[in-house]
């Protein structure tokens, strides 16, 4: 190491230049060691001006980290299980299954067919069929049930006279059970003795009509029947959404000059909307997979004209005996039901990002 040069200015050592007092340098390093490079396995302080952690310190803070991820793993096993035994076990067993030819009352083993059963669902025109029925109620049955939902939601907020009682006569078809609501309506559209042809009879509009059994109103009463059943959950929701919208923008609102329809469109509405939006998805999703209220009304009839696809898919394995092709049908459910559920929560997410 040279000796600082005579003519150098004071506090030039070694090539090194001396800022001002006012913002020294940190210290120096001692002069006989090297300097460190990246890579080299030196703890040089980082630049934003934090300090590297010591040797062994950052060890019991990733070992409690680790323990903590262990003991939320512990509380959510409880319920992880059951969804893993009861919902991903039978989905994979099901979609093993729409891969072989497996039938009932067969001596020979179950054979693996890849996608057959898939290639013979595309052209199969009852199953097409029943897709578009199913989609036809499931549209028809959700858009009324949240249009209706709504109204009677507006209604039952405001400041009525015994409106406790009607809030609970509102929510008694959501406790009856879908086979007792089909076993009640199909006494109601009874064609000899039904409550609705009686009425009709009274009022001298005719009667007789057989509702169910009409290949022009079986899906349209079915809809109904639908429509009455889903209604009360629809209708909680949304009430609860509007009894969490502050009094004062409406009030605000009203003292500016605005009537009941500018309010409900520039209060109610943007409070209610992500409430409603994510209800009538759901609802949607449950009534692409309905079964039992159709399965006890009309068993599919007349000539197929309430044939939802899980109705067919489960005539095709109890009734033919065609499990690996119902199995099929099911995979294509899910696919579906899959496909608007993607669709809602990416709404969702582009929602709260926006």
């Amino acid at each position: 190491m040279t000796e600082p040069d005579q003519d150098d200015p004071p506090g030039r050592e070694g090539g090194d230049v001396a800022l001002p007092a006012s913002n020294p340098l940190p210290p120096a390093r001692p002069r006989g060691g090297s300097r460190a490079h990246p890579g080299d396995g030196s703890h040089d302080h980082p630049r934003d001006g934090s300090r590297a952690p010591r040797d062994g310190s950052r060890a019991p803070r990733d070992g409690s980290r680790a323990l903590a991820d262990h003991g939320v793993w512990f509380l959510v096993l409880p319920a992880l299980v059951p969804v893993l035994l009861l919902s991903v076990g039978p989905l994979l067993y099901g979609i093993a299954l729409a891969l072989t030819d497996a039938q009932s009352g067969r001596t020979a083993a179950t054979r693996w067919v890849g996608v057959l059963n898939f290639q013979d669902l595309l052209h199969d025109r009852l199953f097409w069929e029943s897709f578009r029925i199913g989609l036809l109620w499931a549209v028809g049955v959700t858009a009324a049930q949240s249009l209706l939902a709504l109204g009677l939601a507006l209604l039952l907020d405001q400041d009525l006279r015994l409106r406790g009682l009607a809030r609970a006569f509102a929510i008694i078809p959501w406790a009856m059970p879908e086979v007792v609501v089909a076993v009640m309506w199909r006494l109601v559209y009874h064609p000899d003795a039904g409550v609705l042809n009686e009425t009709l009879r009274g009022l001298g509009l005719g009667g007789g009509t057989d509702w169910l059994g009409g290949l022009a109103t079986a899906l349209p009463a079915v809809i109904v029947v639908g429509v009455w059943a889903g209604m009360p959950q629809t209708t909680v929701a949304l009430l609860a959404g509007l009894q969490n919208t502050p009094r004062e923008l409406h009030e605000a609102a009203a003292l500016d000059g605005a009537g009941a329809w500018r309010r409900f469109r520039a209060v109610t509405w943007p409070a209610l909307r992500p409430i409603a939006l994510s209800v009538t998805a759901l609802n949607l999703i449950w009534n692409v997979n309905s079964f039992a209220l159709v399965y006890v009304l009309t068993n599919g009839g007349p000539g197929g004209r309430t044939r939802l696809p899980m109705l067919f898919a489960y005539e095709e394995a109890f009734r033919y005996g065609q499990f690996g092709y119902a199995a099929a049908m099911g995979c294509v459910m899910i696919a579906v039901v899959s496909v608007l559920l993607a669709v809602h929560l990416a709404g969702r997410l582009k929602g709260d990002d926006a």
